[in-house]
């Protein structure tokens, strides 16, 4: 997961904030978090549709070394985005994150040819019951997970491996246990990253940097979009019914 560099980035000095006032800039922050993210699911969803749909496109992207470009070039925007989010603007980063998640719905535009569109949709519906379930854990849980932090980018390292192997050994019961495990990770990526969200604005709202709380958010964003994304690819392996 791409992680927002705090080092070197903490919020100027202010005068102390209530604590009346750090509740409604809480939820405000969170607002704006899940509001970002949902702007992005749809960016996705349209761009896959628009390409998914379109067969001389998906020749056109989906053939011969032009499908790997078009596979781990979002990967690479994500890494790209972890490194330039601290010298970008509030807007610039908003702006990225939007074209990163129109690349991703290209990216994953191949669905449309695979699945059916009625199991696209019932995945979709799952995740997002999933997704606000896990989420709302780890927004009210009193407990530290923070913990899971570690644990769960290693799980995701290891299926990013994975996944590349079975690129070329094309074993389908290798991905049937890549998406189970997959599944299960991204599920608690979602928990941890709620709350860290929750606490990284805890812990440096008195500031009142509305510029670094700004990129913060859309940094929790992406974290969030990407547990979404990935969860919903990894069920839709496992639920989707093949046309």
């Amino acid at each position: 997961m791409a992680e927002f560099n705090t080092i070197g980035s903490a919020p100027r000095a202010g005068s102390r904030i209530g604590a009346a006032q750090i509740d409604a800039g809480l939820r405000a922050h969170m607002n704006k978090v899940y509001g970002t993210m949902s702007v992005g699911l749809l960016l996705t969803f349209l761009a896959a549709w628009a390409v998914g749909t379109n067969e001389v496109l998906m020749q056109t992207l989906f053939t011969g070394m032009t499908r790997y470009v078009v596979m781990f070039a979002p990967l690479v925007m994500v890494f790209a985005f972890g490194a330039a989010i601290n010298k970008m603007s509030a807007a610039g980063a908003q702006l990225f994150f939007y074209a990163f998640a129109a690349l991703m719905g290209v990216s994953i535009s191949y669905i449309f040819m695979i699945y059916t569109d009625f199991s696209i949709a019932q995945t979709f519906l799952v995740t997002s019951i999933a997704f606000a379930g896990l989420s709302l854990y780890g927004y009210t849980t009193k407990k530290d997970i923070s913990g899971w932090g570690a644990f769960l980018i290693m799980g995701v390292i290891g299926i990013l491996v994975a996944m590349v192997v079975n690129i070329f050994l094309q074993s389908e019961a290798i991905m049937f246990a890549i998406s189970i495990i997959g599944v299960l990770i991204f599920a608690g990526l979602t928990a941890y990253d709620t709350q860290k969200i929750k606490n990284t604005y805890l812990q440096h709202a008195h500031g009142g940097d509305t510029e670094w709380l700004g990129k913060a958010a859309i940094m929790g964003a992406l974290n969030l979009y990407l547990d979404f994304i990935n969860m919903f690819m990894f069920l839709l392996h496992l639920m989707g019914n093949r046309d």
